[in-house]
């Protein structure tokens, strides 16, 4: 790839810069382990999911509750004629996590290094990725290069992968998503697909609410990288401080208030983070507005005057509410590739497959 960032903002003019493809841009610090730091855009990618192939499930974050969490996407797996391979991560439980980081660790590397595996599906966020971070073997990970699919929590993961192992990787649902009664063909088809085909072209929209917003006008071509609002902040300082620099930025959140997202955002800004970003894109703030079931909070400005007021002031194109999130459904895209982000028409699309065909 070239790595032109192509930018056409109302707010900035026309910017051409080749922002990202020299391997002196855009490094973030040393890590502790593994080769090299990568650029932003992902040099790594896994091999399609074949029909039948099999897919890894780990626990990275939160337990499972129920056996049900398990078997019911087990089952859903293998109706449609996949296997399934789950690690001992998946059956552990202490508290708010599923085992010590040090086996969940364990367990991801494993699956990257398995050849019976083909792709990767965590079972689901929550919280406790951040802890798995310093024990992963990021050499091993970069020389079996496969797709991983989860997102919230699994920001952590989608950041450190692709900053310590140049590994495209996909935002979509957990493994525990698969089947269940809150989500829908939707979201479970747009997973498959991400992990057959890559989940290049236009991300749909809802399609119980088609209505999306745009913030500030202009289009911008460049690799999309992102996740979790929430989660990034806690990566700032760390050796996986996020690198958004000459990206299209995706973020989402879920059940936070407006004034703590505020401050985020302004973290963000004042850490630099959002200096360099060529285009946003703002996904499902899933019941994050004021309500009266959480009065406690300040009864002050919503998500949209929080967006309009710490976004549009960048100048960069802007888009808001597409289906990447917490809500009923849930596209899959890749992150560290060509995307281009069209905010006057009102559309996102991944221009590179997250998944390569090996010869």
């Amino acid at each position: 790839m070239s790595g032109w960032i192509t930018v056409r903002g109302s707010g900035k003019g026309t910017i051409y810069g080749r922002g990202h493809a020299s391997p002196d841009n855009f490094r973030s610090s040393p890590q502790n382990r593994g080769s090299p730091v990568t650029n932003v855009e992902a040099t790594r990618f896994g091999a399609p999911l074949p029909a039948g192939g099999t897919i890894g499930v780990m626990a990275p974050s939160g337990p499972y509750f129920n056996g049900s969490d398990i078997d019911r996407p087990l089952r859903w797996w293998r109706d449609r004629g996949y296997e399934v391979k789950l690690t001992d991560s998946v059956w552990a439980q202490d508290d708010y996590v599923a085992g010590p980081p040090e086996k969940r660790a364990e367990d991801l590397t494993a699956l990257f290094t398995d050849p019976e595996v083909d792709v990767i599906q965590v079972l689901w966020g929550g919280t406790g990725a951040i802890e798995i971070l310093p024990f992963l073997d990021y050499d091993a990970i970069a020389a079996n290069p496969k797709a991983l699919m989860g997102f919230s929590d699994i920001t952590n993961l989608h950041i450190a992968l692709r900053q310590s192992a140049g590994l495209a990787t996909f935002h979509g649902p957990g493994f525990g998503s698969m089947g269940i009664p809150d989500r829908t063909s939707f979201t479970w088809d747009s997973a498959v697909a991400a992990f057959a085909s890559g989940g290049a072209g236009e991300v749909p929209r809802d399609p119980d609410d088609p209505y999306v917003r745009t913030l500030v006008g202009g289009r911008a071509t460049a690799p999309i990288v992102g996740g979790n609002l929430f989660t990034f902040v806690h990566l700032l300082g760390t050796p996986w401080d996020p690198i958004f620099d000459g990206a299209i930025l995706m973020f989402e959140e879920v059940n936070e208030f407006p004034y703590v997202m505020e401050v985020q955002l302004h973290q963000l800004q004042l850490a630099g983070k959002l200096d360099r970003v060529v285009g946003i894109v703002v996904g499902e703030l899933f019941e994050c507005d004021w309500r009266k079931e959480r009065a406690d909070s300040p009864r002050t400005r919503s998500v949209e005057d929080v967006l309009e007021r710490c976004l549009a002031p960048l100048g960069v194109p802007t888009l808001y509410k597409l289906p990447l999130g917490h809500g009923k459904h849930l596209a899959s895209i890749p992150f560290g590739v060509q995307a281009t982000l069209d905010a006057d028409a009102q559309t996102l699309t991944i221009d590179q497959p997250g998944v390569h065909a090996t010869s």
